[in-house]
């Protein structure tokens, strides 16, 4: 197995982000591997809705502010473990802002969790951790946590 000096970690804020983290912090210190937490910020609001009521650009703002915000949060505990993490928050849709961040930064391996939807919920909701697995450049390691 080749030595793992980069890792992507991909966060979404959720109450399951806990066994995401923990599991990249330790393969960190195994591999004394820098961590690289990757937020996908995505909201897709047209400039002009239907009824035709301006989104004010205040409100993306203060979203992008508040997701910045948990990251940096994220990246203290992180840093509180010992083990040296970047954040970065991409205005892309969250497959392919990891993806996309696993590429730039030659990532050896990405951990992200996944809830393991099915049926409709699989349909309409689709996967994240499947398309990243299916574009990755790099190993992926998913992480099981409780489906909402």
């Amino acid at each position: 197995m080749k030595h793992i000096r980069k890792i992507v970690v991909a966060v979404d804020f959720s109450e399951h982000v806990e066994p995401v983290l923990d599991a990249a912090v330790d393969f960190a210190r195994q591999f004394n591997a820098e961590l690289h937490l990757v937020h996908a910020f995505d909201v897709r609001i047209p400039l002009v809705t239907p009824y035709e009521v301006a989104i004010p650009t205040a409100f993306i703002e203060e979203a992008r502010e508040a997701a910045a915000s948990k990251l940096d949060a994220l990246i203290r505990k992180v840093a509180a473990e010992g083990v040296t993490a970047t954040s970065h928050l991409s205005e892309v849709p969250a497959a392919s802002a990891i993806v996309d961040m696993a590429e730039e930064l030659e990532a050896d391996l990405i951990i992200m969790g996944t809830r393991g939807h099915t049926g409709l919920k699989h349909v309409l909701l689709g996967s994240v951790a499947e398309r990243t697995l299916r574009h990755a450049p790099c190993s992926v390691l998913t992480v099981k946590v409780p489906p909402d």
